[in-house]
């Protein structure tokens, strides 16, 4: 097996550099272009560098594009002279729909949703299928997918809710204690950073416990906020204050997933 990577920027650079550090396929089998060249001057020893996206295609069984949306199209448009009916094309932008992609290319085609949290093996990486797609052909992808992390096969149509909670959620948890620490500073002459480490070990370890004893999120806080203490007059502020706010989170970010998806059925209907 063979796979090209195009887009070499941080997804694209992710991707590359974590197969090639892993046992699964050979460095010599992994083919990566971009745009500007100047970006593969750094590719993990072994991997080919091609002179164009073409080449990275023809080359390769299963193709990565890591592209932004507006150049999704023209990107595909270019290399699908070169695929054949074995070629796999894996699209790494969830708001582009399977419809959209096979009005380019009509043959085996996936979408993946990695997690910056693959930066250190622990991504939650989405995936979903067309219909072309065959049981070798998941076998294959999500061996590679899970170089850096496990793999969750989702619907296509649950794929947007999907990312908010592994794609996006790093950002709202670091935004979330981000808050947190900042009013815990105003009532401590404990260090900044001391506050962070503290809070971000803490956290990382509520989550490891309650993976490792399959705890609910009631079973902590039963377990921390007894009768009348202290941490219950915390926890009844969260759950009184902040489910507004995570409605409207979730209220703004899909209809933003909407607008995007709007916008990019354009740039795919445009001759």
């Amino acid at each position: 097996m063979r796979i090209g990577i195009i887009g070499y920027g941080s997804m694209g650079r992710m991707i590359t550099e974590k197969i090639a550090a892993s046992v699964v396929l050979n460095a010599g089998d992994i083919f990566v272009a971009n745009r500007s060249k100047e970006k593969l001057q750094n590719v993990p020893e072994g991997v080919i560098a091609c002179e164009n996206i073409i080449d990275a295609a023809k080359n390769s069984d299963i193709i990565f594009l890591c592209v932004r949306p507006v150049d999704l199209k023209s990107v595909l448009s270019e290399i699908a002279p070169s695929l054949s009916a074995k070629s796999f094309v894996v699209s790494l932008n969830g708001s582009i729909t399977f419809d959209m992609l096979s009005k380019v290319f009509s043959g085996k085609i996936a979408k993946v949703i990695p997690s910056v949290t693959a930066e250190v093996d622990r991504s939650q990486t989405l995936v979903c299928y067309n219909d072309s797609v065959e049981e070798k052909d998941k076998q294959d992808l999500e061996g590679l997918l899970r170089t850096f992390g496990n793999v969750i096969e989702l619907p296509e149509n649950e794929i947007g809710m999907g990312s908010e909670l592994v794609s996006c959620m790093p950002g709202f948890i670091a935004s979330i204690f981000d808050v947190l620490c900042t009013s815990a500073k105003k009532h401590t002459s404990i260090p900044d950073d001391q506050v962070v480490k503290m809070v971000l070990q803490t956290m990382c370890a509520t989550g490891d416990l309650m993976l490792s004893k399959d705890m609910s999120f009631e079973d902590v806080v039963t377990r921390v906020a007894t009768k009348g203490g202290i941490t219950e007059e915390g926890t009844k502020v969260v759950y009184e204050g902040f489910p507004n706010t995570t409605d409207l989170l979730f209220e703004k970010t899909l209809e933003k997933r909407k607008l995007t998806a709007e916008k990019a059925k354009e740039t795919f209907e445009e001759e």
